[in-house]
C-alpha cells in the first residue's frame, strides 16, 4: 500500500475515533433520535445529486436504510447516552462476529477454524467488557451498542441481495429513507429538541457538522475508495486503530477513566476481529465488508 494510502486510511481512522467522544458530548445537549436525525438528514440534503437513478430494489434499500441507518444510529446513541464511549468502542467491534455468522447462516459460508478462533476471542473481550463483578446489574447501554451492531450486521447481509450500486447512491437513499421514521420517533417519544439545540450553542453545530462532513461524507467516501483499490484484507485491519483512538479521545475530551478490565477485555476482541478481517468472507465480499465498518456507527 503506497505511503499516502496509508495516511489516508490512518486519518480516517482518527476521525471516525475522534466522532466517538465527539457524539457522547452532543447527546448530552440533545435527545438521541433527534440527534440521529440532524446528522442523516444534513447527509441526505448533501447528497441529493446522488439519489438518481432511482433504486430498481426500492423496497430492498429501504430494509437496508432501517437496518444501517436509522435503527444502527439510534442504538449506537443511545449506548452512548448510558454508557461510557470507550466500552462503547469496543462493544461495538462486535458487529464484524455477527455479520460472519449470519453469512454462514444465510449466506451458506464455510467459516474456517481460524475465523471461528475469531469470534470466540471476541465475544470473550465483549463480555469481560461488559461484565460487572460487584453484581449482576450491567450497562444497559453496552446492550443498545451490540443491537446497534447486530443491526449493521444484519443490513450488512441484506445488502448482499443488491444488484451493484455505487457506494453514494445507496449512502444517498439509506439517508433519505431514514428521514421519515426519524422524524416520527422522535416527535412522538423526544421533547426540548430545539431547545437543546439553542443550548449548545455554536460548538455544538460544528460537532454536527464534523460529523456530517468529516465522518459520513469524506471519511466513509475514503474508506470505499481504498477498498476498491486494494483487498479488503489489507484495508480492513488497519480500521482497528478506531477503537483505540476512541478510547484516546474518550479520555482526554471526556475524561473517562480507562481501567484494566476495558484494557483486556479490549485488547482480546480486537485480536478477534482483526483474525476475521484479516480472512477476508466471500460471501460478504469488499463492499460487505465496507458497510460493516460504516455500521459501527462510525
Amino acid at each position: 500500500m503506497r505511503l499516502l494510502d496509508i495516511l489516508l486510511i490512518s486519518l480516517c481512522c482518527i476521525i471516525w475515533g475522534a466522532n466517538v467522544p465527539v457524539t457522547r458530548w452532543c447527546i448530552d445537549f440533545v435527545p438521541p433520535v433527534f440527534l440521529v436525525l440532524l446528522r442523516i438528514g444534513s447527509v441526505a440534503l448533501l447528497l441529493i445529486p446522488y439519489l438518481r437513478p432511482f433504486p430498481k430494489q426500492f423496497w430492498l434499500v429501504f430494509l437496508i436504510s432501517n437496518c444501517i441507518g436509522g435503527v444502527n444510529f439510534v442504538l449506537l446513541f443511545l449506548a452512548l447516552k448510558y454508557a461510557n464511549a470507550s466500552s462503547v468502542a469496543i462493544v461495538g467491534q462486535v458487529g464484524l462476529p455477527i455479520a460472519t455468522v449470519l453469512s454462514v447462516i444465510f449466506l451458506k459460508e464455510q467459516v474456517k477454524w481460524r475465523r471461528t478462533i475469531g469470534i470466540i476471542l471476541a465475544l470473550i473481550g465483549v463480555i469481560i467488557v461488559i461484565y460487572k463483578p460487584s453484581g449482576a446489574k450491567l450497562e444497559i447501554g453496552l446492550f443498545f451498542a451490540c443491537g446497534s451492531a447486530a443491526a449493521g450486521a444484519i443490513g450488512t447481509i441484506l445488502m448482499k441481495r443488491l444488484i451493484p450500486i455505487g457506494a453514494l447512491h445507496l449512502q444517498a437513499w439509506v439517508s433519505l429513507l431514514s428521514v421519515i421514521p426519524l422524524a416520527i420517533g422522535t416527535y412522538f417519544f423526544e421533547q426540548n429538541q430545539w431547545q437543546g439545540l439553542m443550548n449548545g450553542g455554536l460548538l455544538l453545530w460544528v460537532a454536527i457538522v464534523f460529523s456530517v462532513i468529516a465522518v459520513s461524507i469524506v471519511g466513509h467516501s475514503a474508506y470505499y475508495s481504498l477498498v476498491k483499490k486494494y483487498d479488503v484484507t489489507l484495508v480492513m485491519p488497519f480500521t482497528l486503530m478506531v477503537p483505540i483512538w476512541a478510547v484516546i479521545a474518550s479520555v482526554i475530551f471526556l475524561n473517562e477513566q480507562v481501567t484494566l478490565q476495558l484494557v483486556l477485555g479490549g485488547l482480546i476482541c480486537l485480536a478477534g476481529v482483526g483474525l476475521i478481517a484479516m480472512r477476508q468472507n466471500k460471501s460478504l465480499g469488499k463492499e460487505g465488508l465496507a458497510t460493516t465498518r460504516e455500521t459501527l456507527g462510525l
